[in-house]
């Protein structure tokens, strides 16, 4: 069984993620498959126009060794309107990223099999405990991120 439960653990936290979405009022449409990188896509509307965010989640789960950590990333298209969505169960923390500060903020693999690939790291680990980095405070469940402001 614990096969079957790291298996599904990714697609739990999408819905997880998108239930959260929905509790906010957002507008979630959930794709059927990921090979453009966007998991779910939020439609918002505001004085008659549209706007569609494109998002992408990531998770990592509590028996994670690295439990903020998301390395091995690819963002082929970074653009305005593309958002990630990680998590940390070990921290509880979503951190609400747009696809441009990913690519800013990430640090960028320059040898071995990932080379050129993105990594982030979210979280400082002990023995005890796992916290968010604070240089990340801004992106820590910070949903509002993702609300239309002018339109």
């Amino acid at each position: 069984m614990a096969y079957r439960s790291s298996a599904s653990f990714g697609k739990r936290q999408e819905y997880i993620a998108v239930a959260e979405l929905l509790r906010r009022g957002h507008d979630v449409y959930m794709t059927l498959v990921d090979d453009q990188q966007i998991d779910c896509i939020i439609r918002q509307e505001k004085n008659r126009k549209l706007r569609y965010l494109d998002i992408q989640i990531k998770a990592r789960s509590e028996n994670a060794k690295h439990p903020g950590t998301f390395s091995a990333m690819t963002i082929r298209q970074p653009r305005e309107n593309f958002y990630y969505i990680f998590y940390s169960e070990q921290a509880n923390t979503y951190w609400i990223v747009p696809s441009l500060e990913v690519v800013k903020e990430a640090n960028h693999v320059k040898s071995g099999e990932n080379k050129g690939k993105l990594r982030i790291v979210f979280t400082n680990t002990n023995k005890s405990e796992v916290k968010p980095r604070p240089k990340f405070q801004k992106y820590e469940n910070a949903f509002d991120l993702l609300e239309w402001k002018d339109g």
